[in-house]
Parts: structure tokens; sequence; C-alpha cells
């Protein structure tokens, strides 16, 4: 046998050694790193680079931002930051458009006086619809202004394909594809525009995973309620920046258990309903680019604030509508509101809400941006959406109806797990065109929110928390 036959024979034994302590993935894996590896030679062997030092810079940045070690803690300080821009840039700006609307209100309430409109359809135009639609826009736009164009910026700069890479190996432990990290990041805008993201799987085995637990990130309908709460309650004590760091910390730390959830029922419908191996995922990571501010910016904010705000107003509206008329039509001495009040108020006492809350979260089926102040009207009796002057006067409305720190705590877990809206749940439908997968998405999130709030309330109450 000649010398390269020889090295040749050796070269294989020693690949069949290795291969024999992998199991099928790391094989995979393995393989495509040697080929890699081969091809990086061989091109640096034959190809010359005009711009050395910009290969270099993105292979040093890389191997701090996909490190093992760094990249994870990287991203939790960028998710931290990207929210803390969020919740601290939004606030004026919110304070400003509720104003704004609130001073139009008075007009439009004028001018039918002058035209002698009666009482009724002044209660469903203004009071259920204006104010319904005005509230999501001004709770809304002004985060949406912000985290879109900054989570823009990141990808522009080719850093969020690096957070694919650094979740792919978690995603695929749980059986899951690291496409999934793109669909769950786009999940933080919109829900329902992340069920159609899911095309970029290939599988349709992981396609359905993606979607199923897609939920479990919290929508932008659901950034209004986990900021107030977290704000109100969770940062009680804390004024200035340190309520908005508080109240950052208690956001990231709800993402990050949501997160958790997604990986935990990724594992279990992997090994149950939806089994099999996860197939190989290999990302060519992009050359680091300067963002084009300007365009990035003015794309995000028009493109999918404006597209986003659209669909929660459309389904927004009608919802404002049917709080007002089942608040003002009485069935005996009650209101049809109360009589479902009522009825769910031992379910709510049970996992720590009440039948207020439980009632809010159903009309807000079409879009939970309309949850927040459909719980107010209903503490308050109106029979309309009511507008607060201060957060204070919100948290003593939520105080006087006997709420605590655990009311508001289990309200957020509630929202950030609970089923899907209106819209995401079309969409499901849409792209599985499966009543049952359709079914399991709304029964799956749903029968997790009912058990972790229930959880948390038995805890609590064991441990004798509540002072």
């Amino acid at each position: 046998m000649t010398s390269e036959g020889l090295e040749l024979k050796n070269q294989i034994q020693q690949l069949t050694r290795q291969a024999e302590k992998l199991s099928t993935p790391d094989i995979r894996d393995h393989i495509v790193e040697q080929l890699y590896k081969k091809s990086n030679n061989l091109m640096k062997e034959g190809v010359t680079f005009t711009n050395a030092k910009m290969d270099e810079r993105t292979e040093k940045l890389d191997a701090i931002l996909t490190s093992r070690i760094w990249g994870f803690p990287i991203m939790l300080i960028m998710l931290g930051a990207i929210f803390y821009l969020t919740i601290a840039g939004a606030n004026i700006p919110s304070s400003m458009l509720a104003n704004f609307f609130g001073w139009m209100e008075g007009y439009i309430t004028i001018a039918f006086s002058y035209f002698q409109a009666p009482d009724w359809l002044h209660g469903v135009l203004v009071l259920g619809l204006y104010r319904g639609t005005t509230w999501v826009i001004s709770v809304m736009l002004p985060p949406m202004a912000i985290f879109f164009p900054v989570f823009a910026l990141l990808e522009n700069y080719g850093y969020l394909p690096r957070v694919a890479f650094n979740m792919d190996r978690l995603f695929k432990s749980v059986g899951a594809h690291g496409k999934q990290s793109l669909t769950m990041a786009m999940g933080f805008g919109c829900n329902a525009a992340a069920v159609i993201s899911s095309r970029i799987i290939e599988s349709p085995r992981e396609r359905m995973l993606s979607i199923l637990t897609n939920n479990f990130v919290p929508c932008n309908g659901r950034w209004g309620t986990l900021i107030v709460l977290a704000s109100l309650f969770m940062a009680t004590g804390f004024t200035g920046g340190m309520q908005t760091l508080v109240t950052t910390l208690v956001v990231v730390g709800l993402v990050m258990f949501g997160i958790f959830v997604t990986f935990i029922v990724s594992w279990t419908l992997s090994k149950t309903a939806l089994r099999g191996v996860p197939t190989h995922y290999t990302l060519e990571l992009p050359p680091y680019r300067k963002p084009k501010l300007f365009d990035t910016v003015i794309r995000a904010s028009l493109t999918k604030s404006i597209s986003v705000l659209n669909r929660a107003v459309k389904v927004a509206a009608p919802a404002a509508i049917l709080t007002w008329i089942i608040a003002n039509i009485q069935i005996g001495d009650t209101s049809i509101l109360m009589h479902i009040v009522s009825f769910l108020n031992p379910l709510g006492q049970a996992i720590g809400l009440d039948g207020f809350i439980l009632m809010a979260f159903l009309i807000g089926l079409p879009a939970n941006e309309i949850v927040l102040p459909v719980l107010l009207m209903g503490y308050l009796s109106t029979g309309a959406l009511v507008d607060v002057d201060s957060i204070q006067d919100l948290k003593q409305i939520f105080l006087t109806n006997g709420w605590t720190w655990l009311t508001a705590l289990n309200m957020m877990l509630f929202s950030l797990l609970h089923y899907p809206c209106g819209t995401t749940l079309v969409n499901i439908y849409k792209e599985t065109k499966s009543l049952k997968w359709t079914f399991w998405s709304f029964v799956i999130p749903t029968g997790i929110a009912f058990f972790v709030t229930w959880l948390v309330t038995e805890f609590v109450h064991y441990m004798r928390l509540l002072s």
C-alpha cells in the first residue's frame, strides 16, 4: 500500500472512531463543520481579499457574539436595552396622544349635543368606538414606533442571524428547528405575522411546532398590559429611571419565562404528537454592515407599525362597541356584562384573578389591546371605556377592587400565556388548513395559562406571602 493510501486509511479510521462517539445529529454537525473548515482553508489558499480587515473584524465579533459563554448574556443585555428604550421612550408620547384624544372627545361630544343626537348613539360611537380605538392607538403606537425600528436596525446590522445561530442549539435540543428563533422574534411584534413567517421552516412537523408555540412570546398587543402592571405593582416604591429599570427587568423576566415555556411545550410535542428527528439547519452568517439608519427607521415605523396598528384598530373597534352594548343592556336589574362577571368569578378567584378580568380577556379575543380598557369599564360600571387622569388613579381603581401584587402578577402571566388573538387564530387555520390544530393552538396555551396562575396562587397562599 502506498503512503497516500495508508494516510487515507488512517484518516478514515480516525473519522470512524469519532463518528462512533457521536449521536446522529452530532454526526451531521461534525460533517458540516469539517466541510466548512476544509472549504475555508481552500478559500484562503486560492482567494485574495481586498478588504481583509473587514473579514478579520467579522470573525472577531462572531467569536464574541456567537460564543457559548458570551453569546447568551449579550442577547439578554440587548433584549433588556430594547425594552428599556421602548418603555422609557413610550411614556411621554403615549400620554400626549391620550391627552390629545381626550381633548378631541370634548369637541366631538359638543357636536353631538349641538345636533341633539340621542344618548345611545353618543354612547356607541364616542364612549365605545372612539374611546376604544383611541386607547389602542395611544397605547400601541409609541412603543411600536420605538421597538420596530430598533429591532430593524439590529437586523440590518446583521445581529439577528447571530441570535438564530445561538438559539439553534437550544431549539434542536427540544426537537425543534433553529429557524423557529426567527419566527419567535417576529412574534414580539405580532403573533399573527409570525405564524405566516413560519413558512421559512421547510419541515411540516417543525413548522407546526413553531405555529403552536409562537403565542408564548408577547406580541405588541400585550406589551401595554405587561408594562403598565409591572410599573404599578412590581416597581412600586421606585421613581424615575429606577422605576423604568425595575419595570424592564420584570418584563424581561416574563419574556424569558415565555421562552422557557416555548421550549417545554416544543419538547413535549416533539416527544408525543409531533415526534420526529429535527432537520439540520445550516446558517451562513452574513457580514456585518453599517445600518441604513434613515431608511430602516422609516420603513420599520411606517410599514410595520402602521400595518399592525391598522389591524389592531379594525378588530378593536367592534369589540369596543360590543362592550358598550352589553354593559348598557339590562336583564332584570343587572347588565349582561355583570351577569357574565358573576358567572366567571369563581373560576377567576381560583386562579388569583376575578370575573372582571376573565370577562375582559373574553371580550379581548379579537385584539389583546382592548383587555385593559374593558377591565376598567367593568370595574367602574360606567358602560363606557373610561379615561384615567393619571397612573396613580389607575392603580387606585385596581386597589379598590381588591387587587394585590399577586393579582397583577397572575394577570401578567395569564396575558403572556393565554390563547392567541382572533387574527392569529385565523392565520393558523389558513396556514395549517386544519380545524384540529387551530383548536389545539387555542387549548394548549389556555390550559397552561390556567395551570400556571393556579399554581402561583396556591404557592403564594401556602407560603403566606401576602401581607
